[in-house]
């Protein structure tokens, strides 16, 4: 086994009602002017609100920007820049799902080592450390809060960029489960399978160590059991609480393993169509683990027990094609499109998207190299 690091912010904060212990920590950091990096709907529904009187009372000002797209572009991360140069802010809130964390990370790491978030594209590009980055979760999820993976769409070239980089790690990360509630069955369903996506990825991925699997398979059987419960009843907050938790340890899992080809291949879908990054995810997933079946059915059984499927009287192939169909079972109940067709994805275009995922840095892990014919016909499969 190769020697591995395990990344994760120093100070995480989980649990219903944790946002005000949160906002003391945040107190003691000793910031004065903060960024809130979020998008129109948080802004305009008053989470926004009720998190800048937190801060107000413990004598932090701040600033918004709530210009985030759902699939955050380098134009957001300019714009967002301006707003906090105007304002010298010293540190950086994001509040809500992946994509304003995503922006917020691409603010922080740009204001502490100057230039273009382009520069930045590939594995630890950068010199020194973001400005101080809070990131408050609101979804079950994307884990960004805790990741050090910033994806931003380059609108030039109509691509995501993957940033892979320590120095976009948060310092603070808090996933309370209150903040979550009002969260769309839509929402919840897409964040839920992502979720799963980061579990199994990096259950099977190169990169994988022991820390990694077990952060893996615990992630799986609380989504396996909380997601469709939480899609059902937004306020079922024991579902709420349990996804915050499932969709950190996937963070941690693949934050550290790495990913594969269901993200390298959705954030072409999400870049080119600008699609939710959630939902291509569930798409793909069962027909890329169709093709790592190949090479990881014992794994792919595994991670079908932890679904709670019986796997013991199956062999190995048995097992993957289970976990496979426990897979499509779980899409199917929370309403996830059955195929990319569904998302007005358009087969001419998959020779290009195809090029383009080959370059992700997410599939550089995948278990099995595809070649560029074989992500075509993953890709049609899905269709």
């Amino acid at each position: 086994m190769a020697a591995s690091t395990f990344f994760i912010p120093p100070v995480n904060k989980i649990g219903m009602g944790c946002m005000a212990e949160a906002v003391e920590l945040i107190k003691n950091y000793g910031y004065r002017q903060a960024l809130i990096v979020t998008d129109r709907v948080l802004n305009e529904i008053g989470v926004v609100g009720t998190v800048q009187a937190l801060l107000a009372d413990v004598g932090i000002k701040s600033a918004i920007y709530d210009g985030t797209n759902p699939n955050p572009t380098t134009i957001n991360v300019g714009e967002g820049l301006a707003i906090l140069r105007q304002h010298n802010c010293d540190c950086v809130i994001s509040l809500g799902g992946g994509s304003p964390h995503d922006c917020a990370k691409g603010i922080a790491l740009v204001a502490a080592n100057g230039g273009d978030i382009r520069d930045y594209e590939g594995v630890d590009r950068s010199a020194k450390p973001q400005l101080p980055l809070i990131a408050i979760n609101t979804t079950a999820g994307t884990a960004s809060e805790m990741t050090r993976f910033c994806i931003i769409t380059d609108v030039e070239r109509h691509i995501k960029m993957a940033i892979v980089d320590k120095n976009v790690t948060p310092i603070l990360s808090v996933n309370d489960s209150a903040l979550m509630a009002g969260m769309p069955k839509g929402l919840t369903a897409a964040t839920g399978m992502d979720a799963l996506t980061h579990a199994i990825e990096a259950y099977v991925s190169t990169a994988a160590n022991p820390i990694t699997d077990a952060c893996a398979l615990k992630a799986v059987t609380m989504i396996s059991n909380y997601l469709r419960r939480a899609v059902e009843d937004g306020n079922d907050m024991e579902a709420r609480e349990n996804m915050a938790y499932a969709q950190f340890l996937a963070g941690m899992a693949f934050n550290n393993a790495s990913l594969g080809y269901v993200h390298a291949m959705a954030h072409q879908l999400g870049g080119f169509y600008d699609l939710p990054h959630g939902v291509c995810n569930a798409v793909l997933l069962p027909h890329v683990q169709r093709f790592n079946a190949k090479v990881s059915a014992a794994r792919l059984k595994e991670i079908a027990a932890a679904m709670g499927v019986e796997v013991s009287a199956l062999n190995d192939t048995q097992g993957a094609e289970a976990c496979i169909h426990a897979i499509s079972e779980l899409a199917k109940d929370v309403n996830i499109p059955s195929g990319l067709a569904e998302l007005n994805v358009k087969e001419e275009d998959l020779p290009t998207l195809a090029t383009n995922a080959l370059k992700d840095a997410c599939g550089f892990t995948n278990p099995i190299q595809a070649s560029h014919e074989e992500i075509v016909a993953i890709f049609k499969a899905a269709m």
